[in-house]
């Protein structure tokens, strides 16, 4: 079954030009051999409390690779309780690629997407895109194709690099401006940022924009509680560690009681995150590229080696809406986003390095 779907990817991929001379791909496609026995030991309880999560019989899947660093998924459901599609960034290729669950293709959605990454839908099905470089702006996509900017600056000064962003139920809609689009020239072209602080802003539906967050350094992946009353933002460079801080929201779209949740350790980076109907939080999770303060012998040579290995940290994290960690499902490449999908929204879709990987599990997104 698996050297079947490797086929149907590597015909799928070559018929719609995204491998290059001699069939290589336009960046790393990385074999995957499924675990055989249940349960799958990828899925760690941390916690007795996330047993219940896992299915016994659900095994770890790559549905899809060849990409250069996968980031922002999004779920768009069939009609009628049919199979849908997935759509995520990679964004040094510079397009968004699209997953079908109907035949297990995946083929390029848009190209020249303007460093897209983080990816969702607002409440009338529609995508909505941060293109975090060059143009540095938040889109929407109809159903005919056209699309609509919906912000590119504020106060009269151009966005840092908008990243990831989420709808709220009276259709505001609220993203984080980090500088990553325009730190360098991986995810983008390199610029100068216009804005003083790096902010989280809420679009109101009447298209009024406010930075409802301006005292933390480059926010990251943000998501609601179930019932809308907490919003949760990564800090990516927090203080001394990556962390999440939740805030009580109002009914008039202002944050309080800013709190921190949860705490990533010195070796650990949180980064994109879901939040499941109830109200755990599920983290893209990995090694934040922490060195060690000494260097250690390697073959001879003196190396500055990372504080905790990939290989353990790679995966998705899961904490309790206490912040404590209950589960984790360890995968072979680091997991930057995530998303709930498939018919019954129990599908979880995990946007790792080069691979969109995929497990069914005994919980469903909020969204």
């Amino acid at each position: 079954m698996q050297d079947n779907h490797r086929r149907h990817f590597i015909q799928t991929t070559a018929s719609l030009g995204l491998l290059g001379s001699g069939g290589a791909a336009l960046a790393q496609v990385f074999d995957f051999k499924p675990n055989q026995r249940y349960p799958d030991p990828s899925v760690w309880i941390l916690d007795p409390s996330f047993a219940k999560y896992r299915i016994y019989s659900s095994t770890l899947e790559q549905v899809a690779s060849g990409m250069r660093w996968a980031e922002g998924p999004v779920y768009f459901p069939g009609k009628a309780g049919e199979p849908g599609h997935v759509l995520v960034s990679d964004i040094p290729n510079n397009r968004i690629m699209k997953f079908d669950e109907k035949d297990n293709s995946f083929s390029v959605f848009r190209r020249n997407a303007n460093y897209a990454n983080g990816n969702t839908r607002d409440r009338q099905g529609r995508l909505i895109t941060c293109e975090h470089s060059v143009v540095r702006r938040v889109t929407r996509t109809d159903d005919g194709g056209r699309i609509t900017v919906l912000a590119d600056s504020f106060e009269g000064k151009r966005l840092n690099a908008p990243n990831d962003v989420v709808v709220k139920s009276d259709d505001s809609i609220w993203f984080t401006d980090p500088l990553f689009g325009i730190n360098g020239e991986w995810e983008g072209s390199r610029a100068k940022p216009e804005q003083a602080t790096t902010n989280v802003y809420r679009l109101a539906p009447d298209g009024r924009m406010t930075a409802v967050i301006t005292d933390i350094v480059n926010p990251n992946g943000l998501a609601f509680s179930p019932d809308e009353k907490k919003l949760y933002v990564v800090e990516w460079r927090g203080t001394p560690n990556r962390s999440i801080w939740a805030y009580d929201v109002g009914a008039d779209g202002a944050l309080s009681n800013k709190t921190k949740l949860i705490d990533a350790a010195d070796q650990g980076a949180l980064d994109g995150f879901k939040v499941d109907r109830d109200g755990n939080l599920w983290c893209g999770w990995g090694s934040n590229g922490a060195l060690q303060a000494e260097p250690s012998d390697v073959g001879g040579r003196k190396v500055f080696q990372l504080r905790g290995k990939s290989e353990d940290l790679d995966g998705v994290m899961v904490f309790n809406p206490q912040g404590k960690a209950i589960g984790f499902i360890r995968l072979p490449e680091r997991c930057a986003n995530l998303t709930f999908g498939g018919p019954k929204n129990n599908r979880l879709y995990m946007a790792s390095c080069h691979s969109l990987y995929a497990l069914y599990v005994e919980s469903h997104g909020a969204v």
